[in-house]
């Protein structure tokens, strides 16, 4: 009986985990979106709130930690044990850092809303935003369910997102050059598109700790795990041939 109430009382432990995961991945999937609307609609009060928002990650991030490392010390898991709540460590710090992207967006909305740009600036950072709330949701499932079969699509998918990120990288330096009066908005909106980004990596290294968690072994490393921006150049209009 005393070993089955120590295993019964070990299973909630590793359920309190999963569940405080699961919080962190809503929580930061709204703070992105939210973010990125305020940015679209220059809505600073909802900008505010998501920086505010922010401090629910860093604390439950706390929590798991501290969660994880006594469970550690007083169960000694082997195995598949130990990867779960190793896996949940990992899992937390990717998505308090996802809440920071989020924060980050959200503290560029007053720069780029002191004066109105033309929603064609704002449309490719919509897109590439909802590819990678898409991956950042696909991955939480993939934990929820422990879909091992599904880890590999949904990482690779992130290729996606970093040439979407490369496109749109292009296109706001040819606002930049088209119109001068478009470079502190478009500047402070490519490293809003570079944030989105970086969130993209950070689902992919969730979906790189569940297949850990599930397997026990780790994916292939050859995966390109880069944008091309740093290869784009722009010529200049002004130049006419010469």
């Amino acid at each position: 009986m005393q070993t089955q109430h120590i295993m019964r009382s070990f299973d909630e432990e590793l359920k309190f985990l999963a569940n405080q995961i699961a919080g962190m991945g809503g929580h930061a999937e709204r703070m992105v979106e939210q973010a990125v609307t305020a940015l679209v609609n220059s809505d600073t009060g909802l900008a505010a709130k998501v920086v505010a928002d922010d401090a629910f990650l860093d604390e439950k991030q706390r929590e798991i930690d501290e969660k994880a490392v006594i469970v550690i010390a007083r169960r000694q898991p082997m195995a598949g044990d130990l990867r779960e709540i190793v896996g949940a460590i990992r899992i937390s710090a990717d998505l308090e850092r996802v809440g920071d992207l989020g924060k980050n967006i959200a503290k560029r909305v007053s720069a780029v809303s002191e004066t109105r740009q033309p929603v064609r600036l704002f449309r490719g950072l919509e897109a590439l935003s909802d590819l990678a709330l898409t991956q950042l949701k696909g991955v939480l499932d993939v934990y929820a369910t422990r879909s091992a079969d599904k880890i590999a699509l949904v990482r690779d998918r992130d290729n996606q997102i970093d040439a979407m990120y490369t496109s749109l990288f292009r296109e706001l330096l040819t606002y930049m050059m088209e119109d001068p009066r478009n470079i502190t908005a478009c500047t402070h909106l490519l490293f809003c598109a570079k944030n989105i980004e970086r969130i993209g990596d950070h689902a992919t290294n969730i979906a790189e700790t569940v297949f850990h968690i599930v397997t026990g072994a780790q994916m292939p490393v050859e995966r390109p795990k880069e944008d091309k921006s740093h290869r784009v150049t722009v010529d200049n209009p002004d130049n006419n041939g010469r």
